[in-house]
């Protein structure tokens, strides 16, 4: 099932797309019953949104073997977590704004995991049931100013700025998330290729983690690291992440 949020005749719906297009309206959000209200809107007719509105995202450091043997780091003994602000996050075609004399901006593409009912305690075989389904991510950061933060032992606004964290296009619910392909491109040179089976820590593992002290709410994000290949973005650039089976998150580069 591929969920999507969307905008037509400046009314905001979640719908149930279909074959050939087409988007059948839900009475709410996909967080409860998933029921259907009788219309019918077109796609190609609708701005598609991010899947969840200003999020708490939940981000995961150094979780792909490829990208820790990239960097000649030290393989994690426990998840590197971090957290966006949800004001990090806009859908698919919304601008990645650089910051006023950024110079070493990077994409990071990755696998996104949308908690879909509240749930704490839950171990590895239970942490699967509370997720909903998965989408694209980008996790734009700001090296230097990462850099710097973390040799202070914190992290926040090296991937804190607005418009850091694409999303989209659709929630796939269907997913297998530990054999899934994901390729980013750069105005259409492949620079990421990599199968979720790199992951050194996997998506049950970091819900069952992340629940054992914080309370997981619908609508959560969970970004789950990104493989070797992170590279710079200049103005002008199109990023695009694609996922089997959820699509493509494409989005331009602008300055301020």
């Amino acid at each position: 099932m591929k969920i999507v949020r969307y905008t037509i005749d400046q009314q905001e719906h979640y719908g149930i797309l279909k074959n050939e297009g087409q988007l059948h309206r839900l009475t709410g959000d996909p967080f409860g019953a998933r029921e259907p209200e009788g219309t019918i809107d077109q796609i190609d007719a609708v701005t598609i949104l991010a899947p969840v509105p200003a999020p708490r995202i939940f981000g995961a450091g150094l979780n792909y073997v490829s990208h820790i043997k990239e960097g000649g780091q030290k393989t994690p003994e426990l998840p590197m977590l971090f957290m966006k602000p949800g004001t990090t996050v806009v859908g698919p075609r919304d601008a990645i704004i650089l910051p006023p004399k950024s110079h070493d901006v990077h994409f990071e593409g990755e696998l996104a995991v949308v908690i879909g009912r509240t749930a704490r305690n839950l171990t590895e075989a239970e942490a699967l049931s509370a997720v909903l389904g998965y989408t694209c991510a980008n996790d734009v950061s700001n090296r230097p100013v990462q850099h710097a933060e973390m040799a202070m032992g914190c992290l926040l606004m090296g991937k804190g700025y607005d418009t850091f964290c694409p999303l989209g296009p659709v929630i796939e619910t269907d997913l297998d998330p530990t054999n899934v392909n994901l390729e980013t491109r750069v105005n259409g040179v492949v620079r990421q290729r990599i199968n979720t089976s790199d992951l050194l820590f996997s998506v049950a593992y970091l819900v069952s983690y992340l629940s054992q002290g914080i309370t997981l709410l619908p609508g959560d994000i969970i970004i789950t690291g990104t493989p070797a290949g992170v590279g710079h973005m200049t103005p002008g650039d199109i990023i695009e992440i694609e996922i089997d089976g959820i699509g493509v998150l494409s989005n331009p580069v602008t300055g301020e």
